[in-house]
């Protein structure tokens, strides 16, 4: 009995934090069953938005992140076979975080992964080929680290792969891929609140 008295009585507060990151990065390796002229996809390319969510002080979380890549589809735009290009992705996601009573607001490593939407916008130069205006379901997982500079601000660290759940042959290898895959790596400034 007196165990568990002094169990509870070390229990700390259950907790939720709203978090609200701004972030900005890279998207690589990626994949498409698109006609991919400049071979874009496979290069680096900009990409930014940000997410909300609501982590617990124990393992699970929730969040909205939405991003935005332009000129996704180009490689410095040399060849000028693609007039313009982007990538969007708009998804939900269950986030499992090591708890509070381990990390204690320190570096909080976690999991992510979810579903939502993945978008892919290109206008060819090219008459012969028809513009690309694709919006698919998708997948992402990833892992990160939020670790708080102040009780209030702290910094993001993440890599997630997005996918397309359809699948396509590109024309020019033949190949079955993905309409859209790609990884992305990101930082942001969180704010807690």
């Amino acid at each position: 009995m007196l165990i568990v008295v002094v169990l509870f009585s070390a229990a700390r507060e259950a907790r939720a934090d709203y978090l609200f990151t701004p972030f900005v990065g890279g998207a690589f390796g990626g994949q498409t069953a698109f006609l991919n002229l400049e071979q874009g996809v496979g290069s680096t390319q900009l990409i930014f938005g940000g997410s909300a969510g609501w982590l617990t002080g124990g393992l699970l979380g929730v969040e909205v992140d939405v991003a935005y890549a332009p000129r996704f589809f180009e490689r410095d735009n040399l060849t000028g076979t693609i007039l313009g290009s982007n990538a969007w992705t708009l998804s939900g996601s269950v986030i499992i975080a090591a708890p509070l009573s381990v990390t204690d607001y320190s570096l909080r490593p976690y999991l992510v992964g979810g579903l939502g939407l993945v978008h892919s916008g290109i206008t060819y130069d090219r008459d012969l080929v028809d513009p690309v205006d694709d919006n698919s379901l998708g997948l992402n997982v990833g892992a990160g680290a939020i670790g708080f500079l102040s009780q209030r601000t702290g910094l993001r660290f993440e890599l997630r792969h997005f996918r397309t759940f359809g699948r396509d042959t590109n024309l020019l290898s033949g190949d079955l891929l993905p309409r859209l895959g790609f990884w992305r790596a990101t930082v942001g400034v969180v704010v807690r609140r």
